[in-house]
């Protein structure tokens, strides 16, 4: 059933924002910090026993020059620099293998994969990224509240900050022509997306798929579900630090990203979807600044369109790299 407002409600709805004074200086002095820390990224060929990719094992500096791991293929017999999409993984999930990787290569891009720091050994795929947190802060099982209460020290300060660094990355390589980048991903890797949206300059595509991430408070009120749950667990218990919770949250908002991005997107949403429910995505939606489009499954839950909303993705980039 509806775990939302009825479509013609969410095509209209565009919360006010609630955006910090200093969100843009927040985030340039981040990444200023990173790529001043970066050393250059290393690209060590993998035996993947894959015929028609190239596959090389992935590491560069993300936050406060971190190691940061990942996956880069290469469609074999391909010439000269390609278009690269560059793809964040969903909650709890790592990079994998590189066979659970392959449509994006497959279509004739370059295609690179980051690993989530902290995250691959609670859900379906394995990760390879360590979290450096000396913080010592009070969080509530999960990723979801490390250092919540100070945006220097949340976690997806430090998620978010890799994130850009893999488009610099990928935009560094020899293969990659650096003005195609598109960046995508589902749930936490939408998120991810639409965090690098308002991040990255000069992004050719932008695809979040189901996103997670955005507009907290709303999310927190209207769901139960993890991983939006673990928010509410903290505030729960950390009864005299709500309104400390939202206020560091309002760095982190998809919908606060949205509204500084201008690449073309493609969005999804489940219209059943209780874990990111869709009013939060049309809320980021509704104040994306680019030329915008969405897909609405209309009778699935958080995960969308599946291989459908693939083949729709597919589509969209070679569309939008068509001359």
């Amino acid at each position: 059933m509806l775990v939302d407002w009825p479509l013609d409600r969410l095509r209209e709805y565009r919360p006010e924002r609630t955006e910090p004074a200093d969100f843009a200086e927040f985030w340039s002095g981040t990444l200023k910090q990173a790529r001043a820390k970066a050393t250059p990224a290393v690209f060590e060929p993998y035996d993947a026993a894959l015929a028609t990719v190239d596959v090389f094992d992935v590491t560069f500096s993300g936050f406060d020059g971190q190691p940061v791991r990942g996956w880069f293929l290469l469609p074999r017999h391909t010439e000269g620099p390609l278009p690269c999409v560059v793809e964040y993984i969903g909650y709890n999930g790592g990079r994998g293998l590189p066979h659970e990787w392959l449509a994006w290569s497959a279509a004739g891009y370059a295609h690179l994969v980051m690993d989530t720091r902290g995250q691959g050994s609670n859900g379906s795929t394995v990760g390879a990224t360590p979290d450096p947190d000396a913080t010592g802060l009070p969080n509530t099982p999960g990723f979801m509240t490390r250092g919540i209460t100070d945006p220097e020290h949340y976690y997806y300060r430090r998620v978010f900050t890799d994130a850009v660094r893999a488009v610099d990355v990928a935009r560094e390589h020899p293969r990659v022509d650096p003005a195609r980048v598109i960046v995508t991903g589902g749930s936490q890797g939408g998120g991810i997306t639409l965090a690098v949206s308002g991040l990255a300059d000069d992004l050719y595509g932008v695809m979040p798929d189901v996103p997670f991430l955005c507009q907290y408070r709303r999310a927190t009120e209207i769901t139960d579900e993890n991983p939006y749950h673990e928010i509410t667990q903290y505030c729960r218990t950390h009864r005299d630090e709500v309104e400390q919770v939202f206020a560091s949250l309002a760095y982190f908002d998809g919908v606060n990203f949205a509204a500084h991005a201008t690449a073309p997107a493609l969005f999804s949403v489940g219209l059943m979807d209780p874990i990111c429910p869709p009013s939060t995505v049309y809320a980021a939606y509704n104040h994306y600044a680019g030329e915008k489009d969405i897909r609405v499954w209309a009778y699935n839950e958080h995960e969308g369109g599946a291989g459908f909303q693939r083949a729709e993705q597919l589509r969209y980039v070679r569309d939008l790299l068509r001359p």
